[in-house]
């Protein structure tokens, strides 16, 4: 066992790990930040999504000792200084962009790396941005409709398939 230690949400953290300790296994049992699911732990679904050093990453997909050092922002550090809801969070809530929520972690995080490289994207940049991460409950029409809003666009009644 290692100490691992990072800043996660803006606080240094240190905890024990393996150096086979996965960050997904590393936040969830580690540190008690069990917003990021775990689905299918193969880099397949995108609900393990997080954010290192600015990037979205599927923390499924790294060993947590390979993110020593870095930032790390998972779901819980989404929301407002004030714990209210991001304008993310809150156009996802508005436009019904979840269902079981399973994979809302997730998506939001890839959604919000999106709209930091992109603040207008195209409803097909979106839906391509978004082809890592499966939801089998919503048929991603609310999913890209919360992305268009949360960017200030115009959400379309309708979206094109």
């Amino acid at each position: 066992m290692t100490k691992v230690s990072m800043t996660v949400n803006g606080k240094a953290v240190s905890a024990e790990a393996e150096g086979r300790t996965l960050l997904s296994a590393f936040l969830r049992d580690g540190l008690g930040l069990t917003g990021t699911h775990i689905g299918c732990d193969t880099s397949q679904c995108g609900a393990c999504v997080v954010h290192v050093d600015g990037k979205a990453v599927k923390s499924c997909a790294v060993f947590a000792m390979d993110v020593a050092g870095s930032e790390v922002r998972t779901i819980e550090g989404m929301a407002n200084a004030d714990g209210s809801l991001s304008v993310l969070q809150q156009a996802f809530q508005d436009n019904h962009g979840l269902q079981c929520g399973f994979c809302t972690p997730g998506m939001v995080m890839a959604s919000a790396a999106l709209l930091a490289e992109n603040p207008k994207p195209t409803e097909a940049e979106v839906r391509h941005h978004l082809e890592g991460n499966i939801c089998r409950c919503t048929g991603y029409h609310n999913i890209v409709k919360a992305v268009l809003a949360a960017s200030g666009q115009d959400v379309p009644a309708v979206a094109a398939e």
